[in-house]
């Protein structure tokens, strides 16, 4: 019997470089960005714009996912910054072309 892989994200939307940081977690990245891009979901991201996939990382299982987006989010500013300028220095949208 095949052993099913999952798929779980971690990721952080700005509105514009060293803007406002959203960090989350989802099964469908691609689903949940078009979904904050197109204000389907109510709330911070929307009310500030939060719209620009600035970095992600994947996760297998679910509780590794939920536990890494809760360290992230008890980080520094600082930290989170250098999180996505390691990866994302000019702070490109990484879902563009996606849709």
């Amino acid at each position: 019997m095949p052993h099913n892989i999952h798929q779980y994200y971690v990721y952080i939307l700005t509105n514009h470089k060293n803007g406002t940081l959203y960090i989350g977690m989802t099964n469908n990245l691609q689903r949940r960005v078009q979904e904050h891009k197109s204000g389907k979901l109510k709330g911070f991201t929307q009310r500030y714009g939060l719209h620009i996939l600035v970095y992600y990382e994947f996760h297998q299982y679910v509780s590794n996912a939920i536990l890494r987006e809760k360290q992230l989010k008890k980080w520094k500013r600082s930290w989170k910054i250098r999180l996505i300028e390691e990866q994302n220095p000019h702070w490109v949208d990484l879902a563009k072309g996606w849709f």
